[in-house]
């Protein structure tokens, strides 16, 4: 079994960094994802990227494009695509409110981690508006007012 990292998350949590920043996050559905084994024994590693990853629906069912799992180094000829689409594991009726969410406007399917949960590798999808550079700009101040807060406050506790 793998250690756990410092910051007390397990190391094969894999994160999509830039999607809270160009997104707002309105809601979030745990899915399960169809991979191949030498995909599962990448992403244990910790080589998957979710950055560019976007959901999509097809024929009723939900697949997520973009997602770059690299190819695992001690695989043979049948290790997998690394920019494949994967089909996404979700319960009819939340696959219809999503549906619903994209089908309104204005509403984007994004996948924001993935992460093992026992043995299975679920992914953490968000039903998210695209931010404006407006609101962008209201998220950097407010950290750092935050920040400023965190350091008078800290600076108040040692004296």
């Amino acid at each position: 079994m793998a250690a756990k990292n410092k910051k007390g998350g397990s190391p094969q949590d894999i994160r999509n960094a830039k999607a809270r920043r160009d997104y707002a996050v309105e809601q979030t559905y745990e899915a399960g994802i169809v991979l191949t084994g030498t995909e599962v024994k990448s992403i244990r590693a910790g080589k998957a990227q979710l950055a560019d990853g976007f959901c999509r629906f097809r024929k009723g069912e939900l697949y997520v494009y973009g997602l770059h799992i690299d190819e695992y180094a001690f695989g043979n000829i049948n290790n997998h695509l690394p920019r494949r689409e994967r089909k996404l594991l979700l319960k009819r009726s939340e696959l219809r409110k999503l549906e619903r969410a994209v089908d309104t406007g204005g509403k984007a399917l994004v996948p924001l981690r993935l992460y093992f949960k026992e043995a299975l590798i679920k992914a953490e999808i968000g039903v998210c508006v695209g931010k404006k550079l407006f609101d962008k700009r209201d998220d950097l101040k407010k950290k750092a007012e935050l920040r400023d807060i965190e350091r008078v406050m800290k600076s108040i506790r040692v004296r």
